[in-house]
């Protein structure tokens, strides 16, 4: 995962949550990563890129080759806005095969608002690409921190505070 440096400080902070709850993920952050090239060159791995875009295969099911390379995941952590200047600044990324998951997911993250339907959490969509790559074995468990932190930050704010400021603004629209 590369995550934008201004995500480091938010209190769910999801990518970080994805890399504990991983075996085999690394979390860097930063706006460029110069090594990049090298770390995606590893010929163990079939490095692709979690992100939408005209060019992007829908996620569907299992890859199913047996000789196929396992994939690498790269995942871009940060606001919308902040993920394209990652993908941009970054050319690297602009060589990889693009993976998109399907459309029509709901975030979870009760507290945040999204630009427009479909846009989930970083942790989201990993669990989703990761339940869809790696089918039959779920990753959903991974959510659980990430719903119990919401839930801590609703009883923070208090039951009418919620209500006031996401429970009525997210279905006046």
């Amino acid at each position: 995962m590369l995550q934008h440096p201004s995500e480091t400080d938010h209190a769910l902070n999801t990518a970080r949550l994805a890399a504990l709850g991983l075996n085999n993920a690394a979390l860097l952050i930063g706006e460029t990563f110069p090594d990049l090239p090298t770390l995606l060159a590893d010929p163990v791995y079939q490095p692709c890129l979690l992100f939408p875009g005209d060019q992007a295969q829908t996620l569907v099911a299992p890859i199913e080759e047996t000789d196929a390379k396992p994939l690498l995941l790269v995942v871009l952590d940060g606001t919308w806005r902040k993920a394209r200047k990652l993908l941009h600044v970054n050319p690297a990324l602009s060589l990889l095969p693009r993976i998109a998951l399907p459309a029509g997911r709901q975030s979870r993250y009760r507290l945040r608002k999204a630009p427009a339907p479909g846009m989930i959490s970083t942790l989201e969509a990993i669990v989703c690409a990761l339940n869809l790559l790696e089918a039959p074995r779920n990753f959903d468990a991974l959510l659980v921190p990430f719903e119990a932190l919401i839930d801590q930050q609703i009883a923070a704010m208090g039951e009418q505070t919620y209500l006031r400021n996401h429970v009525n603004h997210v279905l006046a629209e």
